[in-house]
């Protein structure tokens, strides 16, 4: 089975990603290849940042390995939070404080179309590839449900009933996410000889 680091310390997408790819490959987190490096994210668009922290393994570890970065765009926000969703709210990875953050901004606001957005960057060998992942939805007035994380209890994609990702299954979620697009995309490229 082929072994392939992904470069994240976020427990919840390396669920939700090896739920996804399943069992064609063997997914390897930081931790299992003893990454406690704070990889620098200091690029401004996702694409920047998925490449950044994907090239420090690649660099410092010598294994293939891919990286992802994901942002939330709010069109009546000029597209915020974007690459800076997971610390809009001024703290790192804060859910609470990010939504609080959104909701605070769009009190009023009618128009309330957003979308997720997943780029992976993929380092086999000395090639670089990217897949991207898109799914359209709204910001809700409040939270809905009490699965999945980060901004899902405030976001409902179109495809989803009026459901928020948080109301959703993991299975649910996966099949129409961002991320989930992306990582099909990804799947299909590393599977393609098989």
């Amino acid at each position: 089975m082929k072994k392939i680091v992904f470069a994240t310390n976020n427990a919840h997408k390396l669920q939700e990603l090896r739920q996804i790819v399943g069992e064609d490959f063997e997914i390897l987190s930081l931790a299992d290849i003893g990454c406690t490096d704070d990889i620098p994210e200091t690029a401004d668009t996702l694409d920047g940042n998925a490449l950044m922290k994907a090239q420090y393994i690649k660099e410092h570890y010598g294994m293939d390995c891919f990286s992802d970065d994901t942002g939330l765009e709010i069109d009546a926000l000029g597209g915020e939070p974007g690459v800076y969703s997971a610390r809009y709210g001024g703290v790192a990875h804060d859910s609470e404080r990010n939504m609080d953050k959104v909701l605070m901004k769009l009190q009023g606001v009618t128009d309330r179309s957003a979308r997720f957005r997943t780029v992976i960057a993929l380092i086999e060998g000395d090639k670089v590839t990217k897949f991207e992942g898109k799914v359209e939805g709204r910001i809700l007035t409040e939270r809905h449900g009490d699965e999945g994380f980060g901004y899902d209890p405030i976001f409902a994609p179109v495809e989803a009933d009026g459901r928020s990702f948080a109301q959703m299954t993991a299975q649910e979620k996966n099949a129409i996410s961002h991320r989930g697009r992306a990582t099909a995309a990804l799947v299909k490229h590393l599977t393609r000889d098989k």
